[in-house]
């Protein structure tokens, strides 16, 4: 700035200016020279002189400027000579998306940010009450993403608000693994065994109490491994809950000496208050719990490190009462009469049970007649005299989750193929139409869900994009505003309109909220393979002496149907009707019907509900 002003000026006043100039370059240089010594002395650099200069372009694999060009710009500093200790350092500052952002930019940033002196640091931020770093290849990496994408989200059904809100975060909980909504609260179990208690804050909307948002939390206990209430939709009914945990008993009374044995909790939901608890022999240990049946026969169905399901009847009704009695372990007949499987999970509602085993088999247990004609469409194999034997479903692959609703359930095999069967009285199973299912059917699609919940008429999925965004999707009854953006509901998934967490990885739903649970495992791999092309619908499988390609799935002859009912309509409303409903019965995407439902009104608007007798033109 000084040298410009000098040329602009030019003759008189140039002597008084160049001191000046000279001045401050002289300040300006004893001030650099004083930053770089600093520099040099806190990176332990000193007598290196080529340690100042810096690449412009990428430091693991870009060239350096040419000598004209640092000539005219200076000696930039090159961040490979820094000791990585304080690279490791002074990124573990960034933000978690803008470290991973760095990371992606080249070979060095990639090694700097993916190494576990970063993430251990971030972590200590995180969490700095955090103990235990948790298992695994990446233990600090692990961690730290865990309790940065840890939240919980929700959207109320009633009321204006329309938009996705935040619970309170505790501070302790080393990620979110399950949770859980009761009456009054919502119960978070993270991954180091801790159930956290969340307090709602209760809002009264014209005389309605509708949920605001978790305003505190308390530690309910700890050891936990599974918790469970009244698996009833209806959060009114689930009073108790039931936490399976492990703790320390002594062996003989008056020594020190003490060994883990699991044991049964029961809480009171609406003030956290234990009132009940049952211990078992230290050689049975459980890793899931479910509720099954009425308050006054509730059955708890527990399943082993090994695979087998035991079970033991509580009455509800008297846990409050301050008494001692001895309750017996029964193993389950799925296990006594099928010992040979190993059960890796099970679900259940008030009145069935479903088991899927190691190997990816479905079993189901019916306990009472209207639910087992909603499932199966007939009463022919039922017995209410053995209510616990299990049946077989018929699969064609291996199953890897499921959802199981009051009278309807969803299956996910290990192609991400989603299969429906039960009642469709309101469009629940997605088929596109409203006739109930005594098998398993599939829902063409969708593919690969995150995950899949069934509710009490009606069905949510979270489904992933290309692009990593996810989507909430949803089918059935929308009274109440359960499928929010489809008040009179859809026999097919539709996008609902909600704003999906990028991490999201769980969802639920009672009568006044949607929740969605958010929380990222790097561990958790994609389970899914890619379907073969002989098992692909409408892909030609090559047989002897069969020359045409075939169509396993029917859909030239669906299409040439499609287009003889459409000609047989008179007018041109009754024809983008019959359109609108073939559209419903298509296996489209949910995106592409919405596509043409939108299409098909605006063209139905534009011609104004009139119509003329005969085909359509050519143009048409």
């Amino acid at each position: 700035i000084v040298w410009e002003s000098q040329q602009e000026l030019g003759g008189g006043g140039q002597g008084p200016r160049r001191q000046e100039g000279r001045s401050r370059e002289g300040a300006i240089r004893m001030v650099r020279g004083s930053q770089r010594r600093k520099l040099q002395k806190f990176t332990r650099l000193c007598g290196r002189e080529e340690g100042l200069r810096v690449k412009r372009s990428c430091p693991s694999c870009g060239s350096e400027l040419g000598v004209e060009e640092k000539r005219g710009k200076g000696n930039p500093i090159s961040i490979q000579l820094f000791p990585p200790e304080l690279v490791e350092h002074i990124i573990s500052f960034l933000p978690v998306r803008d470290l991973v952002a760095l990371g992606q930019t080249c070979r060095y940033f990639h090694e700097v940010c993916d190494g576990e002196g970063v993430w251990r640091r971030i972590c200590r931020r995180l969490s700095p009450r955090l103990q235990d770093q948790g298992s695994g290849v990446r233990p600090w990496k692990r961690a730290a993403i865990l309790n940065y994408t840890k939240c919980l989200y929700f959207q109320a059904f009633g009321g204006r608000r329309r938009c996705l809100s935040k619970s309170v975060a505790p501070l302790l909980a080393h990620g979110y693994r399950r949770f859980l909504p009761t009456k009054d609260h919502v119960f978070i179990l993270d991954y180091v065994g801790t159930l956290f208690f969340l307090k709602n804050a209760l809002v009264s909307t014209l005389g309605q109490m509708q949920w605001k948002r978790a305003c505190r939390y308390v530690v309910l206990c700890r050891g936990a491994k599974d918790f469970a209430s009244d698996p009833r939709c209806d959060t009114v009914y689930r009073k108790y809950l039931y936490v399976l945990a492990t703790r320390e008993q002594q062996e003989v009374v008056g020594t020190t000496s003490s060994r883990a044995c699991d044991c049964v909790e029961v809480y009171l939901q609406s003030s956290g208050q234990r009132v009940f608890k049952m211990t078992f022999h230290h050689s049975m240990t459980f890793k899931q719990i479910v509720l099954v049946g009425q308050e006054t026969q509730r059955a708890l169905l527990l399943l082993t490190e090994e695979g087998k399901i035991y079970s033991l009847v509580v009455n509800e009704t008297q846990l409050d009462q301050p008494r001692s009695y001895t309750v017996q372990l029964a193993l389950r007949k799925v296990s006594h009469y099928l010992p040979h499987l190993r059960v890796a999970c099970m679900t259940s509602n008030q009145s069935s049970t479903l088991y899927v085993t190691d190997q990816g088999g479905v079993y189901f247990e019916v306990h009472t007649p209207g639910v087992y004609r909603d499932l199966f469409g007939t009463l022919q194999a039922f017995d209410p005299l053995d209510q616990q034997m299990p049946l077989a479903l018929s699969l064609p692959a291996k199953i890897l989750f499921c959802a199981l609703g009051y009278n309807h359930l969803g299956l996910v095999d290990e192609f991400g193929r989603i299969f429906m069967q039960g009642n469709n009285r309101y469009g629940q199973l997605g088929t596109g139409d409203k006739m109930d299912r005594g098998e398993p059917t599939q829902v063409r699609y969708l593919q690969r869900p995150v995950t899949l919940w069934c509710g009490l008429n009606h069905s949510l999925v979270l489904s992933q994009s290309s692009e990593f965004s996810k989507e909430l999707l949803g089918c059935g009854c929308g009274a109440g505003g359960r499928l929010p953006g489809w008040p009179k509901g859809s026999a097919s998934f539709v996008k609902l309109q909600v704003k999906v967490p990028l991490c999201a990885c769980a969802l639920c739903a009672t009568r006044e909220c949607l929740y969605i649970l958010s929380s990222h495992d790097i561990e958790q791999h994609a389970p899914y393979r890619d379907l073969p092309a002989s098992r692909v619908v409408g892909t030609p499988e090559p047989s002897l002496g069969a020359r045409a390609p075939q169509d396993p799935g029917g859909m030239a002859q669906a299409c040439e149907e499609y287009l003889s009912q459409i000609h047989s309509c008179q007018t041109l409303q009754d024809r983008m009707e019959k359109m609108k409903e073939i559209v419903g019965w298509m296996p489209l995407m949910a995106a592409q019907k919405d596509f043409f439902w939108e299409a098909l009104d605006m063209l139905q608007r534009a011609e104004g509900g009139g119509g003329g007798v005969g085909p359509p033109a050519p143009e048409t």
